[in-house]
């Protein structure tokens, strides 16, 4: 109601623009033109309305919420799907087709991976943005993660971009990250744009895998303007999109079109003051931390002087000192950035994502950044072992909280706690790749620490025990179904579905403890002779489902500091397999191998050959050693058991236990076999 009935006086009021939402902005401003029109006809205006501070109007004016601007010359869109769906081979094509490259340049594949991690592993770890321009108009693309542990990537993602372009595989169609993915777009109510990638695949199924798709919208309860989505076929390898999997266009003309006709414009409100939301955190080698976001209201210029919205409600002053814009493979310095425009902002200190920059005059925070919880958790030590020091260059307790609370200020899902020990922290993330990624990364930075088994992170509802749960879907061979099945129902598993597409492989989704998952991964390629694929997400908290036995084997345990020889080490591998070499430095409490039976064996592995004057035949055969077993960082978190832990330094990765003493351990296992 605009005018007081009481009184017959207007008093202000503020108009809210129905139907401008995401994927109509047109259709909010002929709502919004309508309803002023609509008002400048009711509005009961009388002489005692009429300012005293404006006595030459002939009619009185109205203040009144402007009309939306819209940025008709930029879209913003986000590549999500699941891990090795080819987000980053189209982005590469799109580069290569936009003219971001030279005639002469070399460039490598995955050019978006720029991480050595990324390129080693084959997998994107952190969110980044390119930007190409199409007929005119500037397109910016954020390639996201698509992995599962690095969620965290995506949901930050989709708070700086106007629609998403869906990519699913046109042979294994839609998996667990392409539903969390999904859903995370629905939720936000950002357009979709479907792209069937691989299409020239020998096992392609594209019309299976659209009715795939059609379906999880259905069941993600998508509404009536959201399930009508275009579809795309592309085969990003060669660079070639069209609307029918037989019918490819030269190039991806076709799904630049459908972007930029899915996307809605960026809109903005004129003369509204500057909201600057950080989404990402980078660092310049010149000038320091780069904080990365998009610009949502007002202008932001070179040399501003803004403030930064902390959580708590505080506003600390700043002076942009660098604004940096993506172009291609690069970032080129420009002298402003208006609504829409995805930057780099250097000079406002000690900024972390989820903070607003805004104006100092009108300050106008926006909703922090919400992200999903943590489900996992690990502690992080000092290293302690008597080989510590001799590698690293970062080695006490306070280096190691200077980095864990770097990489925390940067990664809003990960969560570093204290615990009783100074010298130990309890890291807190979405999954154990996620933090074994983390532990890598310190290993090349140069740090020495220790690391626990991962564990899940429990609640506590209706006074009982719930733990997370986690959605598995694995590809397998006909033939191993039986023995996955088995392996999985030990793990407190449940089959929710089992589709066979006939072609030789079998598709099983299971409900698992996520507690059940550490460790399975290294058992089920043994057991599938390395054919089988797995995939999991977080799939909400559950009932605790009981005892899980992760390990039925035992370990050797070296008794003693030295030099491993291969006369000892030839009659320990008929108690198992080792996992060190001839000439390998060991120390007391060290694990040197797996035991074939439960329990765990101290052992000399550097007990040499007596050297006598008697020659025979059996005292001079040749020692043939079966080659150790090499465990990768993320193999050695899965095999530790909870007594057991993980020696990381800049050229090594060692198993050993906690307690290093023999005796003591002996001690400790003695009081608990007692009660």
């Amino acid at each position: 109601m605009l005018g007081d009935p009481g009184t017959g006086t207007t008093r202000e009021a503020d108009l809210v623009l129905v139907g401008v939402q995401r994927g109509k902005p047109q259709l909010g401003m002929v709502a919004a033109i309508a309803t002023l029109g609509f008002c400048a006809q009711q509005l009961p205006f009388s002489s005692s309305s009429r300012s005293a501070a404006a006595p030459f109007s002939s009619s009185p004016v109205q203040r009144i919420t402007p009309v939306p601007a819209v940025r008709a010359d930029l879209r913003n869109v986000a590549i999500v799907a699941h891990v090795d769906h080819g987000k980053t081979t189209l982005v590469d094509a799109m580069l290569q087709q936009s003219g971001a490259y030279r005639a002469n340049q070399e460039v490598v594949d995955r050019v978006m991976d720029s991480l050595d991690l990324e390129r080693e592993k084959g997998i994107t770890i952190l969110a980044k943005q390119t930007a190409v321009d199409f007929r005119g108009i500037r397109v910016n693309i954020v390639d996201t993660p698509g992995h599962a542990d690095f969620g965290g990537e995506v949901e930050r993602t989709l708070r700086m971009v106007d629609a998403v372009l869906l990519l699913v595989d046109a042979s294994e169609g839609p998996l667990p990250q392409t539903r969390y993915v999904l859903r995370k777009a629905l939720a936000t109510r950002l357009p979709v744009v479907v792209c069937v990638n691989k299409v020239d695949r020998a096992d392609a199924r594209p019309a299976e895998v659209v009715h795939e798709v059609e379906e999880l919208f259905l069941d993600l309860d998508a509404d009536e303007d959201q399930i009508d989505f275009p579809i795309l076929y592309t085969d990003a390898r060669t660079g070639r999109a069209g609307l029918r999997p037989d019918d490819l266009a030269a190039d991806l003309g076709p799904l630049f079109e459908a972007i930029v006709a899915t996307t809605p414009a960026p809109t903005y409100e004129p003369g509204h003051p500057l909201q600057f939301l950080v989404t990402n955190l980078d660092a310049d080698p010149y000038v320091g931390r780069l904080a990365v976001g998009r610009v949502w209201q007002g202008e932001l210029r070179l040399g501003d002087r803004v403030v930064v919205a902390k959580g708590d409600g505080t506003l600390v002053p700043a002076k942009v000192t660098k604004l940096l814009g993506a172009t291609g493979l690069s970032r080129l310095e420009v002298d402003a950035a208006g609504p829409g425009d995805i930057v780099a902002v250097a000079g406002l200190g000690d900024v972390t994502v989820g903070e607003t920059v805004a104006d100092p005059d009108d300050p106008r925070p926006l909703p922090l950044v919400t992200i999903d919880e943590p489900s996992l958790s690990m502690q992080f030590g000092v290293n302690t072992s008597p080989f510590a020091g001799n590698e690293g260059a970062y080695l006490n307790s306070r280096h190691l909280k200077e980095r864990l609370d770097r990489e925390a200020l940067g990664n809003v899902s990960i969560r570093v706690l204290p615990t009783d020990s100074p010298d130990t922290f309890e890291l807190q993330g979405r999954g154990e790749l996620q933090l074994a990624v983390l532990v890598e990364q310190m290993r090349r930075e140069g740090y020495e620490l220790q690391v626990s088994k991962p564990e899940v992170i429990t609640r506590t509802v209706d006074g009982r025990t719930h733990e997370p749960y986690e959605a598995v879907t694995l590809d397998v061979p006909e033939e191993f179904v039986g023995v996955v099945t088995q392996s999985l129902s030990l793990r407190k598993g449940r089959m929710t579905n089992l589709v066979n597409h006939g072609t030789g492989w079998v598709r099983l989704e299971f409900r698992v403890p996520a507690r059940g998952l550490v460790g399975f991964r290294s058992a089920l390629l043994t057991e599938t002779k390395g054919t089988a694929i797995l995939h999991h997400l977080f799939d909400g908290y559950d009932e605790w489902a009981g005892e899980i036995h992760h390990r039925l084997t035992g370990v050797l345990v070296a008794d003693r500091i030295g030099v491993t020889t291969g006369y000892a080490l030839d009659q320990l591998q008929e108690r198992g397999e080792l996992f060190v070499g001839p000439g390998t430095e060991v120390y007391e409490g060290m694990v040197v191998g797996e035991n074939a039976r439960a329990d765990d064996i101290d052992v000399n592995p550097t007990r040499e050959k007596q050297k006598t004057n008697m020659r025979t035949h059996a005292a001079d055969e040749a020692i043939r050693l079966v080659p150790a077993r090499q465990l990768s960082l993320e193999q050695a978190l899965e095999f530790i058991a909870v007594d057991e832990l993980v020696e990381v330094t800049p050229k090594s990765t060692r198993l050993r236990k906690r307690v290093l003493d023999a005796a003591a351990r002996g001690r400790a296992a003695k009081r608990a076999r007692k009660g």
